[in-house]
C-alpha cells in the first residue's frame, strides 16, 4: 500500500505583489524586533509580515485564499 506525502500548499506572493511603505518605529521596538526575527531564523520585515498575518487571522479579518488576485486596485 502506498502513502500519499500530503503537503500544504501556502500562497506566497512574488515581489510584483506587495507594496512597499514607509514604518515609523520606536528605536527600542525595533531592536525588540529585530531580536526576534533573529530568534526566528527571519528577516525583520519576513517577521513583521508575519506578526501582521497572525494577527490578521486571530481577529477574523483575513482568511487565506479568500483574496482573489482580481480585486479592484485602490491603492
Amino acid at each position: 500500500m502506498r502513502r500519499r506525502l500530503l503537503i500544504q500548499a501556502l500562497y506566497i506572493p512574488d515581489m510584483s505583489d506587495k507594496k512597499p511603505f514607509v514604518l515609523r518605529i520606536d528605536q527600542e521596538k525595533l531592536k525588540a524586533l529585530e531580536k526576534w526575527a533573529a530568534d526566528e531564523f527571519r528577516s525583520t520585515n519576513g517577521q513583521i509580515e508575519y506578526i501582521l498575518d497572525q494577527a490578521l487571522r486571530k481577529s477574523g479579518r483575513w482568511k487565506p485564499g479568500s483574496e482573489s488576485k482580481t480585486t479592484t486596485n485602490n491603492e
